[in-house]
Order: C-alpha cells, then sequence, then structure tokens
C-alpha cells in the first residue's frame, strides 16, 4: 500500500477489534498472513493460535480494521478455509503496545481444524534443485504453504511441541527464518534443514540383501558400497529391478519401474496381488500424455496441492501399454509427486538434469507406488514395522528419521459431472470437515466392516478419518481404534452418541458398544443402506423427505437379510424401503461373491435353465454340487445385491469365472462397455412388480460365452440404467418427490453412473451423488452421523 494510502487509513482516531477466525487456519500460514497484513495496514497489537483457530487484537483506525477484516475474507493463504470470522469492538484501547506480534498459542477448548497435507509448493520446488540455495536436495524440506500437517500433528493448537518435529530444535538460520515476518517459513512448524531437520537413509537388510543380489542383478550390491548417496543408490536399485519400500507422509509406498514387467510380477508375487491394479507415479502431466487422455479439469486435479490418484481413461490404442498396471481396466490411477523426496528419485532416474526446466519436460520414467502392507493389514507407517513386515517384499528401504503421527494413504478421485468426485478419501483432503446444515449434539460414527472410516461431528461440521481398510485383519482393527482416538484428540469433544451399523458381528459394531458404555452414552444402530444414502444428503444440506438409492455388494438388511438392490424413502432418522432388486440364491453363501460363475448358475436356476449348470461350468469342479445345492435349496442364501447381479453377467460371459480381489468382474465388465463408447443402444428388458421387485433376469437372459463381450457389457449397463431409472420414476410419481440420493459402491462404475445421470435428466428426476466423501463404505459413517443426529436419543 503507498504511503498516502496508508495515511488516510490511519487519519480516523483508533479503535481496538478482536477478531476469531474459524476454518482451517492453523497449520496453514495464517498468522504470517496477519502480521504482514497487519504492519502494511498500519495496525498494533498480537495474532495467536488457541483452540478456537486463530484470535487477533487489532488497535487502528476504522478503514484499516475494516481492510483488515476485507482481506481475511479474499485474500487468505492458499492452504487456508475460512467458516466464520466474528469481530467485536473492545471498550479499551490497547497501552504501550508498539507494532505487530506473534504470540504464543493459548490452550483452550478445540473448535479449530488441522490442515490437510500438502503437496510440495513451486517456491520449496525451486529451491530444492537450486545448487546454491542452503535446501539443495534436501528430501524434508516444506513451508507455511506446503508439507504435511494432519500426519505429524498429536493435538492442536498447531505449535512445533504438538508435532513429530519437536525433537529436532531449530538451527540458527531455520530459527531466524521462523521468526522472520516476511519469510515464507515465518512459524512454519515443520520447518527443517539439512543442518537440524530429519535425515535420510536407505537401509538394505542382511535377508534383502541376498534376495536383491539374486533377484535384481549384481549391481544392486555393488551399488551398496559405491555410494553413500541415499537417492541415488535407490535409483540405481530402481533401475536394476528392485523393489523399494519409500517412506512418505503419511506411510510408506512399495515402489519398482512401472516400466519393468519381471519387476512388476515379483511386486505381485511377493505382496500376494495377483491382479489388483496399481497406481503409477510420473513426473509430470505430459509424461503421461502416452499412456492416458487427461481433459483440462483432469489435468487440475491431478496437479493440485492434494496430489491425489486420479482415474483416468486410457488413450486409445494404449490398452497393452504398461503391461501389468492394471490390467483389462478402462482408467489408470495416476498421480504426480508430492514430496521433496519423490522429486529427487525422479531427479536421479533422469541423470540428474541441472536447473528445473526438466521438471516440464516429457520423461520417461514411470513408478508404480502402490500402498506398503503385508495383504489385508493397514499401511505401514512406522519404520521398525516396515524393516520387519516388509522384508519379505521389499530389497531396501528409503526412510527418515520423521515420525509419522496419523496413518494416510493417498486419495484416489475421479473428474464426473463436472466436479471431483472421491473414490478414496485421505491424504490431501482429510481431516477437512464436511459443512453439516446445522448444528447439533457431537456424534462419533464409526462405519462398517469395509473400506472403514470413522467420523465425529463438532457443531456445523463433520470429520471424517482418512480411510482405514477392511476391518478382516486384527492390525486394522487396532488401526481403526487409534483413528478414533486420534479423531477425538484433534477435534476435542466428549460424543453425546455412538453411532453404528446394524450388523451385530462387525468389529465396529463392537467398538461403539465398548466406547457407549465407558462413555455412558447411547448406541444408534443404523442401517447400511440408509447410511449410504444419508451420507449424500449430509453433504447435499437436504433435510426433506428423498428417495434413495442403494446399490452395492452386500449390506445388513433390516430384516436380517443380505440387501444391496434398494429403493428407500428417508425422512431423517425413518427409513421406509419402497422396493429391491429380484433376490438372487448365493450357493455357498459368501464363497459366490468371489466366484462368478456360482452366481451365473444362480441366474440360470431361476430361469429355469439349471439343467445348463454342469454342463455350461464343467471346467469348475463344484458344479455338479452347485447345481444340487440350488435344486434342493441348501446352502443358498438369498440377497438382493447389485454387485451380484454384475457378476451373473460376468459369469454368464465366461468373462471371470473366479476373481482375485473384491469387485473385479464388475470392473471388467464396466471396462468392456466402456470400450463400447455409445454405440449399443440400450434396450428396456426388465420387469417391474407391483410390489417394488425390479427383476433383471430378462437382461441377461441372452447371455453366454460365445456372445460378443463387449457389447454384451454395453448392453448390460445400459439396460440396468434403464431399469433402474423407470424403477425410482414410478416411486416418484407415487410419492410427488422427484430427486434421488445415489449411494452404495456401485455409483464407482463410471459407465452406469453416466447413463443414470442421462436417464434420471430424461425423466425429469434429480440425481444426487457423493463427492465430498466417496459413494462406497467409506461414506458410511458420515451417514451414521447424520441419521443419529436425527434420532431422539
Amino acid at each position: 500500500m503507498n504511503r498516502p494510502a496508508a495515511e488516510r487509513l490511519a487519519s480516523a482516531p483508533p479503535i481496538r477489534r478482536r477478531i476469531r477466525v474459524r476454518g482451517i487456519v492453523q497449520g496453514v500460514g495464517f498468522r504470517p498472513f496477519v502480521y504482514r497484513t497487519a504492519v502494511e495496514l498500519g495496525l498494533v497489537g498480537s495474532v495467536r493460535n488457541d483452540g478456537e483457530g486463530v484470535t487477533i487484537d487489532a488497535q487502528g483506525s476504522p478503514a484499516a480494521l475494516d481492510a483488515l477484516l476485507e482481506r481475511l475474507a479474499t485474500q487468505p493463504p492458499p492452504l487456508a478455509r475460512i467458516d466464520t470470522v466474528e469481530a467485536v469492538d473492545e471498550p479499551r484501547l490497547l497501552e504501550h503496545v508498539r507494532g505487530f506480534a506473534v504470540v504464543a498459542s493459548r490452550a483452550t477448548r478445540t473448535a479449530t481444524a488441522i490442515g490437510a497435507d500438502a503437496g510440495l509448493c513451486d517456491a520449496c520446488l525451486e529451491e530444492l534443485f537450486s545448487p546454491g540455495d542452503r535446501r539443495y536436495r534436501y528430501a524434508l524440506t516444506n513451508c507455511t504453504d506446503c508439507g504435511p500437517r494432519y500426519t505429524v500433528t498429536r493435538a492442536l493448537p498447531y505449535d512445533r511441541a504438538q508435532t513429530s518435529l519437536a525433537p529436532f530444535p531449530l538451527c540458527p538460520d531455520c530459527a531466524r527464518e521462523y521468526a522472520e515476518p516476511g519469510n515464507r517459513r515465518f512459524h512454519a512448524e515443520a520447518t527443517a534443514c539439512p543442518a537440524c531437520g530429519p535425515r535420510l537413509r536407505l537401509v538394505v537388510a542382511d535377508e534383502a540383501r541376498s534376495a536383491a543380489t539374486t533377484t535384481a542383478g549384481p549391481g544392486v550390491a555393488a551399488t551398496r558400497e559405491a555410494s553413500d548417496n541415499p537417492i541415488a543408490r535407490a535409483a540405481h536399485l530402481l533401475r536394476e529391478g528392485a523393489i523399494l519400500a519409500v517412506k512418505g507422509l503419511g506411510g510408506y509406498h512399495l515402489a519398482c519401474d512401472a516400466r519393468n514387467p519381471v519387476a512388476l510380477a515379483r511386486l505381485r508375487e511377493r505382496k500376494h496381488r495377483e491382479e489388483q491394479p496399481f497406481a503409477i507415479m510420473a513426473l509430470n502431466a505430459e509424461s503421461l500424455e502416452p499412456c492416458v487422455e487427461l481433459l483440462a479439469q483432469e489435468r487440475a486435479a491431478l496437479e493440485s496441492q492434494d496430489r491425489p490418484i486420479v482415474l483416468l481413461r486410457r488413450q486409445a490404442g494404449a490398452q497393452d501399454a504398461l503391461p501389468g498396471v492394471a490390467d483389462g481396466l478402462a482408467q489408470l490411477g495416476v498421480m504426480l509427486p508430492y514430496t521433496p523426496l519423490h522429486y529427487l528419485l525422479f531427479h536421479e532416474l533422469g541423470g540428474r538434469p541441472a536447473g528445473t526446466a526438466w521438471l516440464r519436460r516429457r520423461e520417461p520414467a514411470l513408478l508404480v507406488m502402490t500402498s506398503a502392507n503385508v495383504h489385508g493389514d493397514p499401511l505401514v507407517i512406522d519404520d521398525a514395522q516396515a524393516l520387519e513386515a516388509l522384508a519379505g517384499i521389499a530389497d531396501a528401504w528409503l526412510v527418515h528419521d520423521r515420525e509419522i503421527v496419523a496413518r494416510c494413504d493417498d486419495s484416489v478421485v475421479r473428474v464426473r459431472g463436472g466436479g471431483v468426485r472421491h473414490v478414496r478419501r485421505a491424504r490431501g483432503a482429510a481431516p477437512r470437515p464436511v459443512k453439516l446444515l446445522g448444528g447439533g449434539a457431537p456424534v462419533l460414527g464409526v462405519g462398517g466392516h469395509y473400506k472403514a472410516t470413522v467420523c465425529l461431528t463438532r457443531d456445523a461440521e463433520a470429520f471424517v478419518s482418512p480411510h482405514v481398510g477392511d476391518l478382516d485383519a486384527p492390525a486394522t482393527r487396532r488401526a481403526l481404534d487409534e483413528a478414533v482416538q486420534h479423531l477425538l484428540r484433534l477435534v476435542d469433544v466428549r460424543p453425546a452418541a455412538v453411532a453404528h451399523d446394524l450388523h451385530p458381528d462387525f468389529h465396529s459394531t463392537h467398538l461403539a458398544a465398548r466406547l457407549a458404555g465407558e462413555w455412558g452414552v447411547p448406541l444408534v444402530p443404523v442401517q447400511h443402506h440408509h447410511a449410504h444414502v444419508a451420507a449424500v444428503l449430509a453433504e447435499h444440506h437436504v433435510e426433506a423427505p428423498t428417495l434413495g438409492l442403494a446399490l452395492d455388494g452386500v449390506g445388513y438388511g433390516a430384516d436380517g437379510g443380505v440387501w444391496g438392490g434398494e429403493l428407500l424413502l428417508v425422512d431423517g432418522a425413518r427409513c421406509t424401503r419402497l422396493g429391491h432388486l429380484r433376490p438372487l440364491a448365493l450357493p455357498g453363501g459368501d464363497r459366490a461373491a468371489q466366484e462368478p460363475w456360482r452366481m451365473a448358475a444362480a441366474a440360470l436356476h431361476a430361469m429355469g435353465r439349471g439343467d445348463e449348470i454342469a454342463v455350461r461350468f464343467a471346467a469348475q469342479p463344484a458344479a455338479a454340487t452347485v447345481s444340487a445345492m440350488l435344486a434342493n435349496g441348501t446352502r443358498v442364501p438369498t440377497t438382493s445385491s447389485t454387485g451380484r447381479w454384475f457378476d451373473a453377467a460376468a459369469g454368464l460371459l465366461g468373462i471371470k469365472p473366479v476373481t482375485s480381489f473384491e469387485g473385479q468382474a464388475a470392473m471388467l465388465l464396466e471396462g468392456l462397455a466402456a470400450a463400447a463408447g455409445d454405440t449399443v443402444p440400450a434396450e428396456a428388458r426388465h420387469r417391474l412388480g407391483a410390489d417394488g421387485v425390479l427383476d433383471l433376469l430378462p437382461l441377461i437372459e441372452g447371455f453366454a460365452p460365445a456372445s460378443d463381450p463387449i457389447a454384451a457389457a454395453a448392453r448390460f449397463h445400459g439396460g440396468l440404467a434403464l431399469a433402474l431409472a423407470d424403477w425410482v420414476a414410478q416411486a416418484a410419481a407415487r410419492t410427488g418427490i422427484t430427486h434421488v440420493a445415489c449411494g452404495g459402491g456401485c455409483f464407482l462404475n463410471d459407465v452406469l453412473s453416466r447413463r443414470l445421470r442421462v436417464e434420471f435428466a430424461a425423466r425429469g428426476i434429480e440425481m444426487l451423488e457423493s463427492g465430498y466423501l466417496p459413494p462406497n463404505d467409506g461414506g458410511l459413517s458420515l451417514g451414521q452421523c447424520w441419521v443419529a443426529r436425527h434420532t431422539e436419543i
């Protein structure tokens, strides 16, 4: 601001104003921003962190104070999110105060939120590759505009002493930057440098040394002895086909060369991940262009500081590129570097080019970056645990001694319907709160069994943990318990109720009962599909009665049955089942969800063609037994699951008789349908009963291995969308409600969701979808909290 303008602002008699700012305002450079703005405006006073957020005590002319408020609203730091600003003029002026200061934090009841971890900013990236800078090639550099937040924070207020950087006292140079208001590391709590900060090292265990020498080539052992530069050694290992465990922001990755089929096969064998897709990391968007289609919105998501994995359509003719990464799938999960360590690896793999122009060039190096865990266990975050648990998988460990306080996997998103929608919500997004329509008592929701998350509400906000995982393994169950405790520390509220899934045997249900008993608060059971729909209503701030379409693999029904294709009427805590998909038998129970041929057999039996089963599936040893089970009605529970209808279609077409991971058959079917584009017209082949039961048997009656799989997959998706839209339209005509909230894992299917959007629009029905949270079980905890808040407790 020029001097005449500053003088005009200071011409009126001074007043004192106390300003409280709430939102994501700690750990994002907010106090430095306030300091610089206040000094520029000629104000005196102070700014501090506290449990409420940030409190500003400022004194100056009314015009200058108004200008400060305007800047808070319109020009906050890039990582900040302001929810409320409250300003009160104080009757007494500050006395004997000169200048403006950042003062020590004050511990009060927490009403603020910690920011999410953010990808490396451009300024830090420039320093990283400037040879004259003291942070040149320092693998853990950051500032107020980037780096770790959630994953290093133990509690609020956000001060260095409350983070895992506390054991690293600042050197004189870092201390000077920390104290200089004009420096972008002013009060950067996670700041560090090579002189005083955490350090990087490469560890090669005795067991891994032998494996690396024999499977990755003799160059591995030579490199170990030839250089003590951990980045250079790690890059050499990657070139030689080794598998590295790389410590990131919220956990370890397992990394290998994505263009090396031998390395990929070795990773799959060691990790027991036969066919599940891997995500890849490239230096920049240009390096991905030969592999995937990249629209402007998708590129923006990819390059954002959230740095998620983005699901992108493969380039036409590139379906066979990168064999072993995501075979048979229409989309590839890709991400860009987000830590200095990632950039340094690409720098080494590119031959250490000078300057920074190389960062914008197309580079051939592509790395698989997959979550480092033993199959079924949670993401590894502890160094000692990583060395032990990954000893049979990794050839070497690229580690540092900055502790990871909170586990946080990579987020996965896709761009759909004009916005970014989460498939998995974690790093870069969690624990940013979901804004709710109104306040209420604090509630803890503990989610379901698969893709578990927990949610804690406070006033008009819902804080959802990062993705935890499936709760089959004891270690993942412990991780869920830890996620609850960490969230309770950060949000600082005592729940007035605990909400959980209706299933009586889930670990999350038992956890809810234990916590409710300890706290002396009520339990609120919430039916699975009610919670799916409620999560969408929470995001969209809908309070009116709403139609709900819940499509997934499995959920415990209100009648104790196996649900998964449900048409509901949701009115707050009340949920009415208006209809469901025609039930199919589950020959062999849960095993049928892993062997689509069994669901195909169930469909044939339902068509009255059970005599075909033994012949059609002769390659399956249990075919005759399954045929008899269906004929006799023994060990054949039924389900209305949409996922099992996908399996039946895939099984009839011979696409994937036996799967190796959840949802594989449906994903392959989607990939085939995507290949058809819009060339196959949809046909209305379904029966809709007056009792609300939707029968899809006519849609798949003609499916056989001899069918054209691409055309058949397209007909299935198109016909299913038509059937669902007619089903919802019938309910809309009966109830007068013209909007439908759509939840459940089947809405991750891009082909189905896109077709549904068109069909609903043609019938005048508004389709509400999740976006901030995934539509699958990762959003259940939010839906449970929403229902509990509408329940009289």
